[in-house]
Parts: C-alpha cells; sequence; structure tokens
C-alpha cells in the first residue's frame, strides 16, 4: 500500500480534549470533555434499550482502551475523527453483529482499521481513488473513515475531506462509487435521530424501530 499518510482529522473543543487526554497516557480518558453530543445519544439510546430491548442491550461492547486507540491511529496513519472518538468511548462496536442500528452496524476498532487497511489497499490495485464519469465520488478515498457496516460489504464512512460537508456520513459501496447523496451531516445528527425515533417513535430516513422478543431491528418505514 503506498498512498497511506498521516492525516490529522479531529477537530472542535471535543477533539482537543480527547486528543489531550489521549496523548497526555495518564488519567482517564472522559468522553463528556468538551461537547459530548454523540455520547449523549449513545446514553439515551442505552437507556432505551435497557427498558424497550434488553436482548439488544446486552450485545454493546465496552468502550475502547486509550492503548487500543493510539495503536489504531498509528496503524491507520491519522488521528481519528472526534465523533467517532466519541462513539468508540461509549462502545466498541458490538459483541456480536446485529441489525443494530438502521443503515449499518457499527464497527469495532480493530474492524474499522481492518476495513480501512483493506480498502486503502484494493483502491491502490483498482485506480479505487479516481472518480470516473458519470460518476462524482470515487470508490474510495483516503479521508473516509468506516463507522458501520451493512453486512453486504458496503461501509459508512466519516467524510474527513476538507471543506463545509466534512464529517458527513456516506455510503462506501463494495462494487460501485460512493454516495453521499441522502448523507447524514453528521455522526451525531444521526445518532440523535436514532435516539428519537425509539423514544418518540418515528422514523430515521426510511427505516423505522421494532422489537421483537426483547431485540430492535430496524424495518423499511411504510
Amino acid at each position: 500500500m503506498t498512498r497511506l499518510r498521516r492525516f490529522r482529522t479531529g477537530c472542535g473543543s471535543t477533539a482537543g480534549c480527547l486528543t489531550s487526554t489521549l496523548r497526555r497516557g495518564s488519567g482517564p480518558i472522559d468522553p463528556y470533555c468538551g461537547v459530548a453530543s454523540v455520547t449523549e445519544a449513545w446514553v439515551r439510546i442505552e437507556g432505551w434499550l435497557r427498558r424497550g430491548a434488553p436482548r439488544s442491550a446486552a450485545i454493546l461492547a465496552g468502550p475502547a482502551t486509550r492503548e487500543s486507540i493510539l495503536a489504531a491511529e498509528d496503524e491507520m496513519g491519522m488521528a481519528l475523527p472526534s465523533e467517532l472518538l466519541e462513539s468508540l468511548l461509549s462502545h466498541d462496536g458490538l459483541t456480536e453483529w446485529a441489525g443494530f442500528l438502521p443503515e449499518a452496524t457499527p464497527l469495532s476498532l480493530k474492524e474499522i482499521v481492518e476495513q480501512y487497511l483493506m480498502r486503502m489497499d484494493v483502491a491502490d490495485h483498482v485506480d479505487g481513488f479516481t472518480v470516473h464519469s458519470p460518476n462524482t465520488e470515487s470508490w474510495w478515498n483516503e479521508l473516509w473513515i468506516p463507522f458501520a457496516d451493512n453486512g453486504g460489504g458496503d461501509l459508512q464512512v466519516i467524510d474527513q475531506r476538507p471543506g463545509p460537508q466534512r464529517g458527513r456520513l456516506g455510503l462506501a459501496s463494495h462494487t460501485d462509487a460512493a454516495d453521499f447523496e441522502d448523507a447524514w451531516p453528521s455522526l451525531t445528527a444521526y445518532l440523535t435521530a436514532v435516539a428519537d425515533a425509539l423514544e418518540h417513535g418515528g422514523a430515521v430516513g426510511v427505516w423505522r424501530p421494532v422489537t421483537e422478543e426483547g431485540a430492535l431491528r430496524w424495518e423499511l418505514a411504510r
């Protein structure tokens, strides 16, 4: 793999707080430092799951560790986005695969690294970094950070390219060009929409939550 190099992707007060805590190498990581919107959304989701879908609540993994985050950043050659750090410091993915969120299942830190490095390697060999007409996006970009997997090989990614849409969520297909047409503006916005749908009813995009035998799943809204 030839394109991998170190990027800085974090920004804002939360990123500065989390990053400085990670780099100090001592003391607990506080996911509530700065603005903790992702953390707050996870707290709401967890609370609802404990009450309404305990089987799903039971498969939430614990938080990622300081050491594992730093090792992952070194392996990927970049600092993780601040919102993704917040999410990983709440839950390092799931203990087993499930249709837990409406669009894709959150990845563990280990899976994020594996998926990122695999995409970087494949893109190098198939001209996957180039935008081919009539597409408006490439197959992969070195500043797309995996967040979740839809189970079919497509990744929900956080777009860290500079500009006003930085931080949006899109879908990186395993066969076609990526799609940001219906992108959530941020991971915070997406997880907050999930929490709202669970607590108050309604849909997240085209998906609505249903429970069955104590487990949460999502189905197309009619």
